[in-house]
């Protein structure tokens, strides 16, 4: 991780920003790793931990918007045509569509808390054609509830450690 501590000290809240709405998409960013170090950085007054909760959120939101367009767009085509050298044949993904639109909200929500299905249950949600408000609503307290939490456990750590 210490390409990501030397973003964050280089480009600050930006940094930020962008790494979390690129681990949402699925890049290997540690998300959660990457809020605690924010939270810590709160509590060593290197960063505001309002202005970083809202940044935190904001980069959240963007990943996952994105990838719902992207899972709503070009994802049932990518999956009928790919979906078979990973294990979801047609069948097996009719099932998952079908679960997922009918307990889809509260996995939206609780996908937040669970690495790997974050990052794919916005796709998910696009191909599976969730309402787009329906979608945006859950996301975003999904979102903010999993940005406060993670950041306010780094920054109270953080507060605590003592490195001298």
């Amino acid at each position: 991780m210490p390409w990501v501590i030397e973003m964050i000290t280089q480009y600050g809240y930006l940094a930020v920003f962008l790494l979390m709405a690129l681990g949402i998409l699925g890049i290997p960013v540690p998300d959660e790793l990457l809020m605690l170090f924010v939270g810590y950085l709160c509590s060593v007054m290197v960063l505001n931990f309002s202005v970083a909760v809202v940044v935190c959120f904001m980069g959240a939101i963007t990943g996952t918007l994105i990838s719902y367009t992207i899972g709503r767009r070009v994802g049932q085509p990518v999956v009928e045509k790919f979906g078979k050298w990973v294990g979801l044949t047609p069948r097996r993904f009719a099932s998952v569509k079908g679960w997922f639109q009918k307990f889809g909200h509260w996995t939206v929500f609780i996908a937040y808390f669970i690495p790997g299905l974050r990052h794919v249950c916005s796709y998910i949600s696009g191909i599976s054609a969730m309402s787009f408000r329906k979608y945006l609503l859950i996301t975003t307290a999904g979102a903010l509830i999993w940005s406060i939490l993670f950041v306010s456990i780094g920054y109270f750590i953080g507060a605590r450690l003592s490195f001298a």
